[in-house]
């Protein structure tokens, strides 16, 4: 299948985009887990929220979508077809559609809480604030840690990716560089970019806009794969990832949420009062690798 990732048109499954390894075998098992995430960076767990949970609040965004004007208006509403020209609109935050209660179902659904509970042996804690996103035709994400973006709290925050329906890697879904969390060859990396904080530096957030670029400079494996309802993916703060390009005429909907030790201290940017990003981009990423030897 051919897929487009960054600025560049590829075949996957293929020996630069290959498929995530799931790890539903592991489940019960904290520590291998651990040993899992440790080794690459990620954890791909299939259908471990019920699909039919998930898809009652893709219906739900969907409606809100709908009664914003921006779904095409002579097609099925559950189709969630981009009308001509592809306008966007913003679904994240403390309030909306992101707290709707068929949302947060997904996104604090028991199975999760019982999953980090588990890897952490206490219980968890997720944000308030929830990044859900309508990700429209041509549209991607560069190559980044999430670090930079919340990187004051605990040092055991994680990322759950969770797709709102089924979603193949053709309209733009996640990819995970295997490795960059680990790898000497990324240490430069996690030294410099990865100790960034976008508000506090005023740096912009992507690390690489064309993601081939880290892998034939500093290794690892980039990985992708066909997502369906009720699939999340778990990786953490230092682990470099991305998204295909959305080649349908479909938003691609999904939401990213945050876990952590509930004992940890939080981002304060991020807790229910908390102010969200507040800084402006004054240095670009370009001028900042230069200075960093990068």
């Amino acid at each position: 299948m051919k897929v487009r990732f960054g600025f560049r048109d590829l075949e996957f499954p293929s020996s630069e985009l290959s498929q995530l390894r799931e790890s539903n075998d592991r489940l019960g098992d904290a520590p291998a887990l651990w040993r899992t995430m440790d080794a690459d960076g990620y954890l791909l767990l299939r259908a471990l929220i019920a699909r039919e949970t998930v898809l009652s609040a893709r219906e739900a965004v969907l409606m809100h979508m709908r009664e914003q004007r921006v779904l095409h208006p002579d097609t099925p509403v559950l189709e969630g077809v981009m009308p001509p020209g592809g306008p966007s609109i913003r679904l994240m935050g403390r309030k909306g559609i992101a707290q709707h209660p068929d949302v947060l179902a997904v996104l604090e659904h028991p199975a999760l809480y019982a999953l980090f509970g588990a890897l952490f042996g206490e219980p968890a804690l997720t944000f308030p604030y929830k990044w859900l996103r309508a990700v429209g035709n041509e549209a991607y994400t560069g190559a980044h840690f999430d670090f930079v973006y919340m990187g004051r709290g605990s040092q055991n925050l994680y990322t759950v990716w969770i797709p709102f329906g089924d979603v193949p890697i053709s309209q733009g879904s996640l990819a995970i560089c295997r490795g960059s969390h680990r790898l000497d060859s990324f240490a430069r990396i996690r030294d410099t970019y990865g100790r960034m904080d976008v508000d506090r530096d005023g740096i912009s957030g992507w690390f690489e806009r064309d993601p081939m670029r880290i892998v034939e400079r500093f290794g690892g494996q980039w990985q992708g794969a066909d997502y369906r309802a009720g699939d999340v993916i778990i990786f953490g703060m230092h682990t470099m990832h991305a998204s295909t390009t959305n080649l349908s005429n479909r938003f691609r909907l999904s939401c990213d949420v945050r876990y952590q030790p509930a004992g940890d201290p939080v981002d304060e940017r991020w807790k229910r009062d908390g102010s969200g990003h507040y800084g402006e981009a004054q240095r670009d990423m370009e001028s900042a690798r230069a200075e960093w030897g990068l």
